[in-house]
């Protein structure tokens, strides 16, 4: 999968996706990812890729010139063209990002991302470029940055070969309920020990075990979570 982020910050991306686990995959040619300075497509000598609102009002707003500029040649897309691939504007008014979005998302053979700044973008960017558009959370950022970040981390992870395939079913969100609790060396710890079920050997017992922990998890912080899963349970 290839993932395009289009940013006025690429510096930001230089941590985030050049350690762990993306390392790895991005090393063995699992996913390529390209972050492309919104700046280079600038006409004016400041390089400026935001101005005042029309209609007056605080902050700066992205201009929607350089960001159809700089998708457009990326994605090689002739102007007013619908682009194949999703190009997502990362912003609050998007859809609410989940596990399931995630993996839909992992469906495509290539993303691009917008992330916004300042005091928004354009609107004619989400009308008429954005294919959609995604909010990783109900509270204010700087930036949709960090949420690109997000989007790639959650969506690479699901790709053949990134992980075992057996962490990723295990994990929170994946099976429809919260993760059971986990616990490694040593077996008691300041007087704390691992429950005995996980030193008996017995696999079936320890799986039983994890999935009533599984459940009673996510009754106590998640309730609304454990009934969508009952449901699904029920209609299966």
């Amino acid at each position: 999968m290839r993932f395009d982020i289009f940013t006025t910050l690429p510096a930001m991306f230089q941590g985030p996706l050049s350690e762990s686990i993306i390392k790895r995959a991005v090393a063995r040619g699992l996913l390529q990812i390209e972050v492309h300075d919104i700046r280079a497509w600038t006409t004016d000598k400041h390089r400026t890729t935001d101005a005042p609102p029309f209609g007056g009002g605080a902050g700066m707003v992205m201009k929607p010139e350089p960001i159809f500029m700089a998708v457009e040649a990326v994605l090689g897309l002739e102007p007013g063209v619908p682009s194949p691939t999703p190009v997502i504007l990362l912003g609050p008014g998007g859809e609410r990002f989940t596990q399931a979005l995630a993996e839909r998302l992992a469906l495509q053979p290539r993303l691009a991302l917008i992330c916004g700044h300042y005091e928004g973008v354009d609107d004619r960017v989400r009308q008429h470029l954005a294919t959609d558009e995604i909010s990783i959370g109900d509270y204010v950022l700087s930036g949709g940055e960090l949420p690109a970040m997000v989007v790639v981390d959650t969506v690479a992870r699901l790709m053949p070969g990134v992980i075992k395939t057996q962490s990723r079913e295990d994990e929170s969100h994946t099976s429809g309920l919260l993760e059971y609790p986990q616990y490694t060396r040593p077996a008691v710890f300041r007087g704390m020990p691992v429950p005995e079920i996980l030193l008996s050997g017995d696999h079936a017992a320890v799986d039983e075990w994890r999935q009533e922990q599984a459940i009673r998890r996510t009754a106590t912080t998640r309730p609304e979570m454990l009934a969508a899963w009952r449901a699904r349970q029920e209609a299966e």
